[in-house]
């Protein structure tokens, strides 16, 4: 059993082909997956989802890019949203200072009342840190989120040491598939650091396509099944990212696919 803690399938990256998106999952032993929102409109999507696949849970929440358009009464609606049965987290929220389409203000505080909204509610956090982890760290400790409820960061990108010290503090971390990228060094330090029992494993489909089919599918094909270059990631790919791991950590496959079904199902309080 496999648990894709984080994918985007409500995108329309996947409207041609989302029955048979399922369909593979299901072959390749993906039991769940969870689908976070980056505004109102895509954390609907998300419920949505769930009531039509119930291998899907949902998350709700502002990605941090979007946070311009967020506002008293949408935080009001995320709360609303939390309350459905299979919202399980708030995500994915935090920091992205890579393109300031969002100012950094606004971010830092529609970061913390998000925060402040999980610890409400008791959900934990999905957290988008893009080149901002000195804020990013400082904002959760500050609204003493590691005392209060599950943090969980998605996509790592910090190093090893932050890691070891976010690991003090009782976060979990989820891995991507760009750590079957030959160049990515850094991932692999991390990875070493990270124990299974607070770690998870994720697609980010419909992006980060892990290796080999990151390379296998040329781009002018990628352009016309999917209508971009970049090939579209999706759950069933996660595979070739729990056989990396078990490779760098010189572990079993299904080792490291049960390992880390069971900490997603830890994190997100799912039975």
């Amino acid at each position: 059993m496999i648990f894709d803690s984080h994918a985007h399938l409500n995108l329309d990256a996947f409207d041609t082909d989302r029955t048979d998106v399922f369909e593979r999952m299901s072959m390749n032993g993906i039991s769940y997956v969870l689908n976070p929102g980056v505004d109102l409109e895509s954390s609907y999507a998300a419920i949505a989802l769930t009531e039509v696949f119930p291998q899907v849970y949902a998350a709700v929440g502002f990605h941090p890019q979007e946070t311009y358009k967020m506002n008293d009464d949408a935080l009001d609606e995320l709360e609303k949203m939390a309350k459905h049965p299979k919202v399980v987290a708030i995500g994915e929220i935090g920091l992205d200072y890579y393109r300031e389409r969002t100012k950094k203000p606004v971010q830092q505080q529609r970061f913390r009342e998000q925060i402040r909204l999980a610890e409400r509610l008791n959900l934990p956090i999905a957290i988008h840190d893009r080149e901002a982890h000195g804020d990013t760290v400082a904002i959760l400790k500050e609204e003493k989120a590691f005392d209060r409820i599950r943090v969980l960061m998605h996509c790592y990108s910090g190093s090893a040491e932050m890691a070891k010290d976010l690991l003090k503090l009782d976060c979990y971390f989820s891995i991507s598939g760009s750590i079957t990228y030959g160049n990515n060094k850094k991932a692999k330090a991390v990875l070493a650091e990270i124990p299974l029992d607070h770690m998870c494993v994720e697609t980010d489909a419909p992006f980060l396509a892990p290796e080999p089919a990151r390379s296998e599918m040329k781009k002018e094909d990628a352009r016309k099944m999917y209508g971009s270059s970049a090939v579209r990631n999706e759950p069933a790919f996660i595979v070739n990212t729990i056989r990396k791991i078990a490779e760098l950590k010189d572990l079993k496959f299904e080792e490291v696919a049960s390992a880390t079904y069971e900490t997603a199902k830890l994190f997100y309080g799912i039975k």
